[in-house]
């Protein structure tokens, strides 16, 4: 598969054109339309991950927050010394934030749902008109640990949770990242449990005196799934060598 032929699979399986998104979705740094062996993913383009990839031989890097975001930026500092590390390396980058937010099964939030066992769900949450993120039933009733420990959230790693509705959570409302916001949402909705990444100081009261429940798991620690369940149909499904780098932030 060469460079072209990936980089439109991945435009049209994610349906990149569909979302108005500050993210310069897509093929940010091009390679030579090479056949394509071995693909990373990460969650960022850091210098961590764009080294690691490049050293292992990737010949092209997923990820989820790229380099560019709606506005021209110098090629110099640090935005530098990482584009020149993947072009020196022939290596390109593909970068995909909204689209696999919102994704019915290889995003963040349908990963995070499945992985939670919810065998249906719906969409909630719109960000510029598009559902984002996914709403449901628990396949039984869990405590707030228990929903941070299936999911992998930990204290350690940005782990943050409000805890004034019922004890027993039964239904929820997904997005992941920084979407603290919508927890308006689901105050709105009745659900039992809202499921993001970061929480703003200013949600605690509302939270709280909307006897509610509020997971947030880390932004990072939130928006790995996406990135995993890609990596795992290019190695499935397109035959592709693939690797995840974990760069954790703790954030």
């Amino acid at each position: 598969m060469t460079r072209d032929e990936l980089v439109k699979h991945y435009y049209d399986i994610l349906d990149i054109s569909a979302f108005d998104d500050i993210s310069l979705n897509g093929l940010q740094i091009s390679m030579s339309n090479k056949e394509v062996k071995k693909v990373a993913f990460a969650v960022d383009a850091s210098m961590d991950s764009i080294t690691v990839a490049a050293d292992e031989g990737a010949d092209l890097l997923f990820v989820h927050h790229g380099l560019f975001w709606g506005s021209p930026i110098a090629i110099s500092g640090m935005h530098y010394h990482r584009v020149k590390k993947a072009l020196d390396n022939d290596m390109g980058l593909f970068a995909c934030h909204i689209p696999l937010d919102a994704h019915p099964l290889y995003g963040n939030n349908a990963q995070m749902a499945l992985r939670l066992g919810m065998t249906s769900y719906d969409p909630f949450g719109t960000f510029k008109g598009k559902y984002v993120g996914f709403k449901g039933k628990l396949p039984f009733p869990m405590t707030v640990a228990e929903i941070s420990r299936i999911l992998g959230f930990d204290y350690e790693y940005g782990l943050r949770t409000i805890c004034f509705g019922k004890d027993m959570v039964e239904t929820v409302g997904i997005i992941s990242g920084g979407a603290s916001g919508d927890v308006r949402d689901a105050i709105q909705e009745d659900l039992d449990c809202f499921i993001t990444g970061e929480v703003e100081h200013s949600d605690f009261h509302l939270v709280k005196e909307s006897n509610m429940n509020m997971i947030a798991g880390g932004h990072y620690r939130s928006e790995v799934f996406g990135v995993k369940a890609m990596m795992r149909y290019t190695e499935k499904e397109l035959g592709l060598e693939s690797f995840f780098i974990d760069a954790e932030t703790a954030l």
